[in-house]
């Protein structure tokens, strides 16, 4: 079995660790679109040291393209690790980016987020150009 067979899939709405992405459903052709993607966003995932998202990253699939288009990775490296101890660090990062692409066709958007201890999730969110 490939790694699709090992990756989570469920409501945002109820489960912390997918990723959401948020973006309007339509765009004008060549026209920027922001599109954010978090986890977290209804239901809160902790984000210390022991249990984290360390990334999330993006893709587009064209509405009958063969090909996945590799829009962005975010890494969260800081989840509050100190010399102090652990969670002592002056910073926690959120699992939250944006990123501004220009669409030539519909298709649809991929979001894969992996946390430390319940491995990866994904979701995903069709996206109609005109």
């Amino acid at each position: 079995m490939g790694i699709a067979g090992h990756i989570h899939q469920a409501d945002w709405k109820t489960e912390k660790h997918v990723p959401v992405i948020t973006c309007a459903d339509t765009v004008a052709k060549g026209q920027p679109l922001e599109i954010e993607i978090a986890v977290g966003k209804n239901v809160t995932h902790p984000n210390t040291t022991e249990h984290h998202i360390r990334w999330i990253q993006l893709f587009f699939k064209p509405a009958g393209g063969k090909f996945i288009f590799d829009l962005g990775r975010f890494d969260f490296p800081s989840h509050g690790e100190s010399p102090a101890g652990t969670n002592q660090g002056p910073i926690h990062a959120d699992p939250v980016a944006s990123v501004h692409v220009r669409f030539e066709e519909s298709g649809t958007l991929h979001a894969v987020s992996y946390c430390n201890i319940h491995g990866l999730w994904e979701s995903e969110k069709e996206l109609a150009v005109q």
